[in-house]
């Protein structure tokens, strides 16, 4: 057996049966192997972007790690983005980087490059193989730290890949390593008492306290959890400003998210004396503005952390059991807003998306300053969950959509997709095509960077003077204007552009009853104008 053969063995031995590829010539033993090893899903994408992103998206649905299979160090580093976003989401995901041959990297070939060093900017775990007899244990162990939460790369020497001397696996990945288990519990069970006792006791102070829930508390028993210690106690429930996956909708306990804008942020947090941590880290800005912190902790508030991001939801049940024992959380009332008429803009679309939301669905939610308006409009709309860009990197949602699709196949994927972020990764839309997947993609399309002209205010730029002609072209996306619905119809995505509210409603009303990927151009005008 050859290390490539034995890599893939390994993998669908331990339940990963997908792999996300933008393959080259080191892996052409892995990509051999697909048809002697059975089992695995080979998704090939036109862009590593697209593969990273579209592995981020199938584990934050599936809940058990993909693999990623990627071209030397340049294939990484087209990767990069998306891996950023997926460490910050603590998706597990194990990413195989071929290289070259042991023998053949002294002469420096052209694409010869430092990939550990690539591969530790955005990895929790990185290995490098050198052996066809390691490439199972090595492979385990690669499982073992995704599934704490981590992206882990596995360097697959070309040689290594090739070469005959490899095993099979003599354990299984469990993700139980250094006496952790996935749920953030001890082996035995036993949860941090004192973090419990401590957050107990500021809940109980009469002080105002924020708890602020992220990582696994954001689906349905964590959200119940914290809002049943918020109705008992009086605390201020928020959940992250970019959860990995949120559940949310009808029936679904509502949690407000922290705000993006910091500011805003500021002042949901204003007056705490407590700060309970629960799967979230301490809130910061996003950037550095003039004479305003960074830190957004109120002056004379304590943090306290509950739990980290894989052990929040078992925590806050804990903790809801001492300070709420017996209680049941209030859900989300099941609501639709009326459908909109008119000229179509930023809200009128988000009040027809809430409107006509199927059943079950996935949203992948990288509208940005665009879809302002969906969070509200969809509240009561049927349960769905929700994944949003943990790592601020643009160029998520479309590869996202792409995974969650494969990921549940049973249920629909609406991507709301700014039209600046979706022009980083637009080839998944092909991928989509050739997988049939069920994804309708909707474009809010304003022709502009409107986030970066938000920005350009809010630094300061020119002492509250309006930027000039140059600054305001380089934010322009509308010279000339971009035609996505040729270029979903090129890469094998009908498409259909709408102007009006009724436009919008009929184009999805046809998507959602049609199987199938679709594109939408929604023409909306900027917040700005």
């Amino acid at each position: 057996m050859n290390g490539a053969h034995s890599l893939l063995t390994t993998l669908v031995g331990a339940g990963v049966d997908v792999c996300f590829a933008n393959p080259g010539t080191s892996e052409m033993h892995f990509v051999a192997a697909l048809d002697t090893v059975g089992g695995m899903r080979g998704v090939l994408t036109l862009f590593e972007g697209v593969a990273t992103g579209a592995a981020d998206g199938y584990a934050r649905i599936a809940g058990t790690p993909a693999a990623v299979l990627l071209h030397l160090g340049p294939g990484l580093g087209n990767g990069l983005a998306n891996l950023h976003n997926a460490r910050r989401a603590h998706t597990p995901m194990v990413v195989v980087v071929g290289d070259h041959a042991t023998y053949h990297k002294k002469y420096d070939a052209p694409l010869e490059s430092d990939i550990d060093a690539v591969a530790g900017s955005v990895s929790g775990w990185v290995h490098r193989t050198l052996r066809p007899a390691d490439v199972a244990a090595d492979t385990v162990a690669a499982l073992e730290a995704a599934r704490r939460g981590v992206v882990s790369t596995l360097i697959l020497p070309a040689d290594v890949s090739w070469s005959d001397g490899a095993g099979t696996a003599e354990r299984e990945a469990t993700g139980t390593v250094g006496g952790q288990r996935d749920d953030g519990c001890t082996l035995d069970g036993t949860l941090d008492d004192d973090a419990v006792r401590v957050a107990a006791s500021a809940l109980r102070s009469g002080e105002r306290t924020v708890l602020l829930i992220g990582g696994d508390a954001t689906h349905g028993p964590g959200l119940a959890a914290a809002v049943r210690i918020g109705e008992a106690t009086g605390a201020t429930v928020l959940c992250e400003t970019f959860p990995a996956r949120l559940e949310r909708g009808a029936g679904v306990p509502a949690v407000e998210r922290l705000a993006y804008f910091a500011e805003a942020a500021a002042e949901q947090l204003a007056g705490a004396r407590h700060l309970v941590l629960a799967g979230a880290v301490s809130p910061v800005s996003f950037f550095a503005y003039p004479g305003k912190p960074s830190d957004l902790v109120p002056e004379g508030c304590t943090v306290h952390t509950l739990a980290s991001h894989s052990g929040a939801a078992v925590a806050l049940e804990h903790l809801a059991d001492e300070v709420a024992p017996g209680s049941t959380a209030t859900v989300a009332p099941a609501a639709r807003p009326d459908l909109p008429t008119g000229e179509l803009n930023a809200f009128a679309a988000a009040t027809v998306i809430g409107a006509l939301l199927p059943e079950r669905a996935i949203v992948v939610d990288e509208s940005n300053t665009a879809g302002v308006g969906v969070a509200a409009a969809t509240a009561g709309a049927p349960a769905h969950d929700v994944l949003t860009l943990t790592g601020g990197a643009i160029g998520y949602g479309i590869p996202a959509a792409v995974g969650a699709a494969i990921a549940a196949p049973d249920r629909p994927v609406v991507s709301l997709q700014a039209d600046g972020s979706a022009l980083y990764t637009l080839s998944a839309l092909w991928t989509q095509a050739r997988e049939n997947l069920d994804v309708t993609t909707v474009i809010f399309n304003n022709g502009a960077y409107d986030i970066l002209r938000i920005e350009l205010q809010r630094v300061g730029v020119g002492s509250g003077a309006q930027p000039g002609p140059k600054a305001r072209e380089l934010l322009d996306l509308g010279s000339p204007a971009i035609d996505f619905v040729r270029i979903a119809e090129g890469l094998g995505v009908p498409g259909r552009r709408v102007r009006t509210a009724e436009e919008l409603t009929a184009a999805l009303v046809d998507a959602f009853a049609e199987p199938g990927p679709h594109l939408i151009d929604a023409i909306v005008p900027s917040l700005l104008s």
